[in-house]
């Protein structure tokens, strides 16, 4: 049987660094995590490796966020399980380059 599509919405800078389309479809094997969808996003656009998590630390960017199902999940444990939504392809995860401004 095969793998459902997981989808992924990217911010544009992320799009552009890799000449990737804003939702892309991954074959992600269960259990669909954070980090599982990261190591297939990275598989497939090898340009996006150390961009969304750190290369040697392997944590999220500080700004960078995920959102499943409208829920911010950033803070979530990044091998916890996504919704089942999110597993089987109905909601993508979203993936948002948040902005830091400086006050003045």
């Amino acid at each position: 049987m095969p793998l459902p599509m997981i989808r992924v919405i990217l911010p544009q800078h992320l799009q552009i660094l890799a000449a990737a389309p804003r939702e892309v479809a991954l074959d992600v094997p269960p259990p669909v995590t954070q980090w599982s969808i990261i190591d297939a996003l990275e598989a497939r656009y090898p340009a996006l490796t150390g961009t969304i998590r750190d290369h040697h630390t392997q944590k999220r960017r500080p700004l960078v966020r995920f959102f499943a199902c409208e829920e911010d999940v950033s803070f979530d444990p990044p091998d916890a399980p996504l919704p089942e939504k999110i597993a089987s392809g109905e909601e993508p995860l979203y993936i948002i380059g948040a902005i830091a401004g400086g006050g003045g």
